[in-house]
């Protein structure tokens, strides 16, 4: 029997797509950008003409490596998760974390090809001469989760982390960190943590007792940290309570700390172990014990926590499009099922309840890449990026889009990619396939930067009672309306009500406390009726752009089966749907006409 040489050479050997005619092929071989038609048309309709033709190559190089080279690193990092070690082979307390040659693999793409961390921060990517909108950002983190999810971490904390000190620290400490946080020279790059989760404070922030002191004129960080993710960072972001505040998050401070000093030396925190995770292994999360570790405070000492959701804001879009990318990889992955498996004599995609499965897991991805791309859009606007006098609205539906984005795409995901193991059968349970990664890692989406139940709170006891956001935020659904002209005048009607009830019901349930049970289905029912919305203004754009207008027909599978009731005992007439479907799984372009007899269907 011949012995292969290392660890790389076997797991390759399995994981390589060589075919067979009893089992069905996975995505091996691909490209995700030049395969996701829905992704390109999107940023057809948000990035200027000649930005998106600049980008194109550098999203077909990324989409054909994280289908292939980097597919294969991911499946590796994942099966080789990193090692802490707590003294060097000299017995020197020095602590190091250990990684397979695999995850560097995937820092170099990460950081260092692409720079993804630093496209919405500095000129000169790629060639262009300003920064690229968070639009464009996103189209490459999207891109790159589909292969790898558990650096999505520190890439996302890195960019934020920018924001955050950007937006907030004097001259000196952006002079000091931030050239090395926004390099793509992976000799001088200086990634990103961001400790927020003890103990005593995970979602409750204000219970947070780390302590900040000023010792001889310098701020010393004393407590316990008890999620940190990307652990041994060069560079953390947190929040500690300056000695002598009151309980509460009202005078938290927002610090940057080091992971070494000046000298070299260890700062005064040690990692004490790292987490056994259920999902995103590859990445190092660890506890970590602070005994005096030097920091610099970032702003004002009082507005800690408002800074500090700067980043939560940027993370949890991040969060967003992360689990969207899930999604669509399991879409990816359940298509070549669907197309490439034979079963009792016919392809699989001849089978009515496979095709209507396949459209079961592909809805929930295509809404959650519509509001990924519109929150990503007003993002940029809220930030004034490509001008304009509406940065206060963009600012208010920013505020209400976030969280909605949070707590439905991430929940959606887990459906999803299980769905899509489901559709491969039996060896979708096996781990050489990528379909246990993506449920395994899914199920983070809906617990970082905030767990269900506190986003929905965030949207309809802040954002709505508080804020009013969701006002702006049913404006701009209008404004999308009013900009489909294409659109049967009876269908548009009907999305104009069904936003004009989603707003009135979250403006209820959210007008005091004593709806909070209901608050996750205000969040969902106001997701679903936006990216109904979203979709049928798409396929009016990509009509009007190259003549196919099939993105529309799943705004109507979205008002069918998410927001108008059904009967469980009636057996619907699924000819309809078969219409549909034969239309949605193929990718020949449909013309208005066609699509507007099936939204009046």
């Amino acid at each position: 029997m011949k012995e292969f040489g290392n660890v790389k050479d076997q797991d390759e050997r399995s994981h390589r797509n060589e075919g067979s005619p009893a089992v069905a092929p996975d995505t091996r071989g691909w490209n995700f950008f030049e395969a996701d038609q829905a992704l390109q048309d999107i940023l057809a309709i948000y990035l200027d003409a000649e930005l998106l033709t600049h980008l194109r190559p550098h999203l077909s190089r990324l989409g054909w490596k994280v289908a292939n080279e980097l597919d294969e690193a991911a499946h590796l990092a994942d099966r080789h998760p990193p090692i802490l070690h707590q003294r060097d082979r000299f017995g020197r307390d020095q602590q190091w974390i250990e990684y397979h040659p695999a995850y560097r693999e995937l820092e170099a793409a990460a950081y260092g090809e692409f720079a993804i961390h630093a496209l919405s921060h500095r000129a000169g990517i790629f060639g262009w001469p300003e920064p690229y909108p968070v639009v464009a950002k996103h189209a490459f983190t999207y891109l790159f989760k589909q292969a790898e999810f558990g650096l999505g971490c520190p890439i996302n904390v890195t960019d934020s982390g920018a924001h955050a000190l950007g937006k907030f620290g004097d001259d000196d400490l952006k002079a000091r960190f931030l050239p090395g946080m926004l390099t793509s020279d992976l000799d001088e790059l200086t990634q990103s943590g961001q400790y927020m989760t003890e103990k005593e404070g995970g979602s409750d922030v204000g219970k947070i007792t780390t302590e900040a002191r000023l010792i001889d004129g310098e701020w010393r960080i004393f407590g316990e940290k008890w999620f940190c993710s990307n652990a041994d960072a060069e560079v953390t972001l947190l929040l500690a309570r300056p000695e002598g505040a009151p309980d509460g998050t009202k005078r938290l401070g927002l610090f940057i700390m080091p992971f070494h000093l000046e000298d070299g030396s260890q700062n005064a925190y040690r990692i004490v172990r790292l987490k056994d995770k259920m999902g995103t292994r590859s990445m190092a999360s660890g506890e970590v014990i602070l005994d005096g570790a030097l920091a610099y405070p970032v702003g004002d000492l009082d507005r800690g926590i408002h800074q500090m959701l700067e980043m939560v804001n940027w993370s949890r879009l991040s969060n967003g499009v992360k689990s969207t990318a899930l999604m669509r990889r399991a879409v990816h992955d359940a298509t070549a099922v669907l197309r490439g498996r034979v079963v009792f004599g016919s392809a699989l995609i001849e089978k009515p309840l496979a095709r209507r499965q396949m459209l079961k897991i592909q809805l929930p991805a295509e809404q959650a890449l519509s509001f990924s791309f519109f929150t990503a859009d007003v993002l940029d606007k809220s930030e004034g990026y490509g001008g304009g006098a509406a940065r206060q609205d963009a600012a208010a539906v920013l505020r209400m889009a976030t969280p909605v984005l949070k707590f439905r795409a991430t929940r959606d995901g887990r459906a999803v990619t299980g769905d899509a193991l489901e559709m491969r059968g039996g060896i979708g349970y096996i781990e050489e396939f990528v379909n246990p990664r993506l449920v395994r890692d899914a199920h983070l989406g809906s617990i970082w930067e905030g767990a269900g139940n506190v986003v929905a709170i965030d949207a309809l006891a802040r954002a709505v009672r508080k804020h009013s956001c969701h006002e702006p935020f049913r404006a701009s659904l209008r404004a999308r309306l009013d900009d489909a002209g294409t659109l049967p005048a009876s269908y548009v009607a009907r999305l104009r009500d069904l936003v004009d009830k989603a707003t009135a019901f979250v403006e209820e349930v959210g007008a005091n406390t004593e709806n909070e049970a209901n608050y996750r289905q205000a969040a969902s029912t106001l997701y679903h009726t936006a990216t109904a919305v979203l979709l049928a203004w798409e396929g009016a754009l990509t009509f009007a752009a190259r003549g196919d207008a099939r993105r529309a027909l799943w705004s109507r599978l979205v008002v069918d089966h998410r927001l108008v009731p059904r009967d469980p005992f009636d057996a619907a007439d699924t000819g309809w749907e078969d219409a549909v479907a034969e239309r949605l799984l193929n990718d020949d372009p449909v013309s208005m006409d066609k699509v507007a007899g099936l939204l009046a269907g």
